[in-house]
């Protein structure tokens, strides 16, 4: 159903590469981006917190020579096929319609290309259709009922995603709903007292970011999701957004996200912390500017609390080119995984902005 990285265009550049380096400046620009140096790089997973099976899947694969984007795609398709987790895939919880909807993102590094889908129905792996859209059209995003038909065309099967515990929730949802919704008054919103769209900033975001550097130092990463819960159909947030919720720079690292994807499309972290890393700043210090920078520029007075913070959260994780991670969030509390080639993946604090009070 999907190509493989093919090892004759690791050979193939390699061999080129042998050529001598007085011809690398006639090379296409392709064929350039996948040259790397000979010597053997150390290989690192990171991920979003639920990421712990998927960072370990991962890098069993890159250990064994896979290329670091068939190693993410196959860890986060971990957590799309378990209909225990209700953040991306088989068992993500819906829209307010009852109806779950995906999207996805991947980026390869060595080729500098990307692909996308959004508000993709009854297709349970969205990151597997998203390297489709990759390597098999010259467009980066498909949305809804078209990638829908693409994804068939390749040969994947329609399914219901919605298990019963996600349809529970669903339910607890309409049976209790008031203002915890996606709609806002015609008024102008900025009247809204402060800290009034709290609830609906809280609600579940799951999403799995994942990012890799393989033996051969190579960089790809994958962002997938169910989005927010109960959202408006149609809503799409940062994970299908390239330089929002995923971005990789063979030649610098890669960043992903979870939290609030409208937060992240304004502000368009993920590439903005591959610059960071591209200035000297530390994955860490990165992924914390990118937060500072999203606390600045939220206005609107129903997403501050009463010190004009923030209410909701946004997490980022990333990873330089010499292996080096960390992530940060607005609110202290989430973690991220990570596994350098360990037997087991471990989480690790992410820094924060914001230390949340204990009640």
């Amino acid at each position: 159903m999907e190509s493989k990285m093919k090892r004759r265009e690791f050979l193939r550049s390699t061999a080129i590469a042998g050529m001598g380096a007085g011809l690398s400046g006639a090379l296409p620009h392709e064929l350039l981006g996948q040259l790397k140096p000979t010597s053997i790089f150390k290989p690192v997973c990171i991920a979003s917190s639920n990421g712990l099976q998927a960072t370990a899947k991962a890098m069993q694969m890159i250990l064994s020579g896979a290329d670091a984007l068939d190693a993410v795609i196959a860890g986060v398709n971990l957590v799309e096929d378990d209909p225990n987790d209700n953040s991306v895939g088989y068992g993500g919880l819906p829209n307010e319609d009852g109806d779950v909807e995906l999207d996805a993102s991947v980026m390869h590094g060595p080729t500098g290309r990307g692909g996308a889908v959004a508000s993709l129905r009854n297709i349970k792996n969205p990151s597997r259709v998203a390297r489709l859209v990759m390597e098999r059209t010259d467009h980066v995003l498909l949305v809804g009922a078209g990638a829908l038909r693409f994804a068939k065309a390749h040969g994947f099967k329609e399914e219901n995603l919605l298990t019963d515990e996600s349809r529970r929730e669903w339910l607890k949802w309409k049976e209790n709903l008031s203002t915890d919704d996606d709609w806002l008054p015609p008024h102008n919103i900025e009247t809204l007292d402060i800290g009034e769209g709290i609830k609906s900033a809280v609600r579940n975001t799951g999403t799995i970011n994942c990012c890799a550097i393989d033996q051969r130092g190579n960089i790809s990463g994958c962002t997938t999701t169910s989005g927010l819960a109960f959202k408006i159909p149609g809503r799409v947030g940062d994970s299908p957004i390239l330089g929002a919720g995923l971005y990789v720079d063979n030649d610098v690292g890669a960043a992903g996200s979870t939290g609030r994807g409208e937060a992240n499309l304004l502000s368009c972290s993920s590439v903005m912390i591959v610059e960071y890393m591209r200035q000297g700043k530390s994955p860490e210090q990165a992924c914390l500017m990118a937060c500072q920078r999203i606390a600045a520029q939220t206005k609107m007075k129903r997403l501050l609390d009463d010190k004009g913070r923030p209410t909701f959260n946004v997490n980022f994780y990333a990873v330089n080119n010499r292996g080096e991670h960390g992530g940060a969030a607005i609110w202290s509390g989430p973690r991220y995984a990570v596994n350098g080639g360990e037997a087991q993946s471990r989480l690790l604090e992410c820094a924060y902005l914001y230390k949340r009070e204990r009640r």
